[in-house]
């Protein structure tokens, strides 16, 4: 969600995006209170100079069409944060490290695309035999059919929950 949203279908995208975002948001801080960490797990938009901090700032601007979405959504200081140079938090990223760390077996993964990001790291995670769940209502793609086949899609070939935030659990 930290996402300036400058792609084709990005402005597309930013309604749907927008309704998930104060949910995203309210799901994190329940989670937190449950001792959950909260990774986020970013593109790096080919800026390859660039730390998350900056990242956030770029997408954070007046300018940025994702502005809105990254506000709602700030990192904390006890957030932890990977950047992907691709669509799945794992593929070249020290996330599977990160998570073995941190003692993880159950992830709850949201944001955008559903159908791109969202997809790739949810089956790269079930690969990896993690637990888990993609809330319906946390995740957004250029359209709302788009994002409906995704969730289909993980619930249908991989068991993946798709429930809603509601359901999410650590």
């Amino acid at each position: 969600m930290i996402n300036p949203l400058d792609f084709e279908g990005g402005k597309a995208m930013r309604p749907q995006a927008a309704e998930a975002a104060p949910r995203i948001a309210t799901l994190k801080q329940r989670l937190k209170r449950e001792g959950v960490p909260v990774v986020y797990v970013n593109d790096n938009f080919m800026h390859w100079q660039v730390d998350f901090s900056a990242l956030v700032a770029i997408c954070q601007h007046d300018g940025s069409l994702g502005a809105e979405l990254a506000r709602c959504l700030p990192p904390e200081p006890d957030d932890y944060f990977v950047l992907k140079p691709k669509h799945s938090g794992f593929f070249d990223t020290p996330l599977a490290i990160l998570l073995a760390k941190l003692g993880a077996k159950r992830l709850v993964i949201t944001g955008v695309a559903a159908d791109g990001c969202v997809l790739t790291t949810a089956t790269d995670a079930h690969m990896r035999e993690f637990a888990v769940h993609v809330p319906r209502d946390c995740v957004a793609s250029i359209s709302p059919q788009r994002t409906e086949r995704a969730l289909a899609l993980m619930k249908d070939s991989m068991k993946i929950d798709v429930r809603t935030a509601r359901y999410a659990r650590a």
